[in-house]
């Protein structure tokens, strides 16, 4: 078996390893989920907690590791007779982000139960995860009716399979670990406020540390085993420490005082619903806990603040991860001193209290904010986005307020990605028919097999009351759901757009676009073109964040190069159908329809433009012309386009209702 890197070795992150260590204490506070870039430790550090972790007494033989001292009665392998159980290392179980449904929740043996009446379970990676660690990798790319499931299972603390009458039931409860950049897109709000606490890490940009991390990795990587066993005292005392925190925990004390501090904070952040105060309270125990303190402290409060909120009180998909630590210190400070353990008074903070416990002396200092994602105030100018942009470059005005957007799909039935965009064949949604299985069965169309099978049974020697089923008769449900499309936005910057009034609203309407397709799970791109040539501002992402963050730096001037643009949409959308051919692309062109710059520039935007329209890409343009005098351009590029043109006002959501039908009309 491979040898985990070493916990006490990780180097800085001390947020990280602070919030591992609070869930390794008290398992009640709700996991862990780790933001940052890629190349921060954060795999690393997780894997690593599963061998801190005291083991766990199980019935022996039982594949859903029942506590012997309370078995849970609904185990599918019980009932368990009272007896000693065995001991077992505590498992981390990963969740891959490809995992089936079945993998997940287990599967059942669907012709033995048609057939005999027998619950064949074969149990899932919920049932492993049980008193365990549940860790899914990049877990903001998980399939959403994966999400569902872990929503399910986290809020019940149990997995149920229901298949066509037959009921499988197992305890399941875990801490969820879950790891993400957020460039590659954000989670579901529902998802993310099951995680206990947020940390947000960043690679150092201190020397010193950068470089024992790279001396303490190719030491590893030369010798695990040997890496390892130098550590292996450090790793001991945390292993104790964790233990004798565990114990200390039933006896640490929630004052009135630090009640107040955790219900003030979070009612000052605007925080939705109460698992923040819950979450809050317990981290603070935790944290208390884990000082070997058994009266929990402002300091605590501060600490289980800056862990439990972030996450929790952004309010919108726009809105930066983060806490005004200024405005924590008034609240704490106008809502302590009760003289109820809501102040720390002048003690001196333990040296070997939180965040230092267990860490070996030689790490660095602090890491910091490792880099900003401050976005720039108005009127600070982006770099150009291409050469030649001309003279009269306008640096870039902030867009206005998003508004609900009227559903833009693309016609037809898809095959792409769950999502909830464009009407397409799923694993989930209503049934709309049945065909032979293709692999694996995962949605047993009932009817249809009994259908299939009943010709055959006194061939098969029937005899009883049960049916004869054979494998031959299985038949899989063929579902209709909605997927998530490609929407790549076509942004005209030239001067031509390029008036303040007009600007911001035109980028008010893309954020609103952009935050509806945050909403329906779409992946994004964005193409502006401007001066004397296209580019590609961001690449298909499935970040509608960073989309956002593109299109308010977004400077405008110069000519109107529209067929360059489009012809470098279609460039997009050629690569990406290689990457993702079941994918299907909306391309939504923002543009008065001018075009500029070279010879015959309109009849070169309309080949272009054709070029979509032969393909069958769906398009929408949004008309960005103003003034009393219009002279239409947009809606002749529609034309080209084989799509439909919308002015901004109609747009909104509550604007001509029939938009939808018009560009399913005009697509097909």
């Amino acid at each position: 078996m491979t040898t985990p890197f070493p916990f006490t070795a990780v180097v800085g992150q001390d947020d990280l390893r602070l919030a591992l260590l609070l869930n390794a204490v008290s398992p009640a506070v709700g996991g862990v989920l780790v933001r940052g870039e890629k190349g921060t430790a954060k795999s690393t550090a997780v894997r690593a907690l599963s061998a801190l972790l005291p083991e766990v007494a199980v019935v022996p033989g039982c594949r859903f590791s029942c506590d012997p001292a309370a078995p849970d009665p609904s185990c599918p392998d019980g009932p368990h007779e009272p007896g000693p159980g065995t001991s077992r290392a505590s498992r981390m179980v990963e969740l891959p982000v490809g995992a089936s449904e079945d993998r997940l929740v287990g599967a059942l043996d669907i012709e033995r139960a048609l057939a005999e009446g027998v619950k064949a379970f074969e149990p899932g990676l919920l049932a492993d995860a049980h008193r365990g660690i549940l860790y899914v990798d990049e877990v903001n790319l998980l399939h959403d009716h994966l999400v569902d499931l872990l929503l399910d299972a986290a809020a019940m603390g149990a997995s149920y399979v229901e298949r066509e009458g037959v009921s499988v039931r197992h305890a399941s409860k875990f801490l969820l670990v879950g790891t993400m950049n957020p460039e590659e897109g954000e989670l579901r709000p529902q998802l993310l406020d099951r995680f206990g606490l947020t940390v947000e890490v960043a690679a150092s940009r201190e020397p010193d540390q950068r470089v024992e991390v790279v001396r303490r990795r190719l030491a590893y990587d030369d010798d695990p085993a040997g890496f390892a066993a130098r550590w292996a005292a450090e790793e001991a005392a945390v292993r104790q420490r964790i233990v004798a925190a565990r114990e200390l925990l039933p006896s640490v004390r929630l004052g009135d005082g630090a009640l107040r501090q955790i219900a003030a904070t979070c009612a000052a952040f605007e925080v939705d619903g109460m698992r923040a105060d819950i979450v809050m309270a317990r981290t603070a125990t935790a944290l208390a806990a884990w000082a070997g303190r058994t009266d929990v402290l402002a300091e605590d409060v501060r600490q289980a603040a800056l862990l439990a909120l972030p996450h929790r009180r952004r309010r919108n998909p726009f809105d930066a991860p983060g806490l005004d630590e200024d405005k924590l210190d008034e609240t704490l400070e106008e809502f302590g001193g009760s003289g109820d353990s809501g102040d720390s008074g002048d003690d001196e903070p333990d040296p070997d209290g939180p965040g230092g416990g267990g860490q070996p002396p030689s790490e660095g200092p602090d890491q910091g904010d490792g880099g900003s994602g401050a976005r720039p105030e108005e009127g600070e100018g982006g770099e150009p986005q291409t050469g030649g942009a001309g003279s009269g470059e306008q640096s870039a005005v902030r867009a206005a307020e998003p508004f609900r957007t009227k559903v833009l799909s693309v016609p037809g039935l898809g095959d792409g990605a769950a999502g909830r965009r464009s009407r397409a064949r799923t694993e989930h949604g209503r049934t709309t028919g049945a065909r032979r299985p293709q692999g694996a069965l995962t949605k047993l169309h009932l009817a249809a097999t009994v259908q299939a099978a009943a010709p055959h049974q006194r061939a098969r020697g029937r005899s009883g009351r049960g049916l004869v089923v054979r494998r031959d008769d299985l038949r899989q449900a063929t579902r209709e759901g909605r997927e998530g499309n490609l929407v790549l936005f076509v942004v005209d910057a030239s001067g031509s757009m390029a008036a303040r009034q007009r600007m911001s609203a035109v980028k008010g309407a893309v954020l609103s676009l952009l935050l509806d397709a945050y909403q329906r799970r779409d992946k994004v791109g964005l193409v502006t073109f401007r001066g004397t040539a296209g580019e590609v501002a961001l690449p298909p992402t499935s970040s509608v964040d960073a989309a956002a963050a593109r299109l308010e730096t977004l400077p405008t001037g110069g000519r109107t190069p529209l067929a360059a643009g489009l012809l470098r949409a279609h460039e997009v959308l050629r690569v990406e159908r290689l990457r993702d051919p079941a994918r299907r692309a909306l391309v939504v062109v923002v543009t008065d329809g001018r075009a500029t710059g070279g010879p015959e520039p309109v009849a070169l935007a309309g080949r272009a433009a054709r070029l979509f329209a032969a393909e069958g890409v769906a398009s929408v343009v949004v008309d960005c012309e103003s003034g009393p005098v219009r002279l239409g351009l947009a809606g002749q590029l529609a034309g080209e386009l084989g799509g439909t043109a919308v002015t901004l006002d109609e747009l909104r959501a509550d604007s001509i209702a029939g938009l939808v039908k018009d560009v399913q009309r005009r697509a097909a």
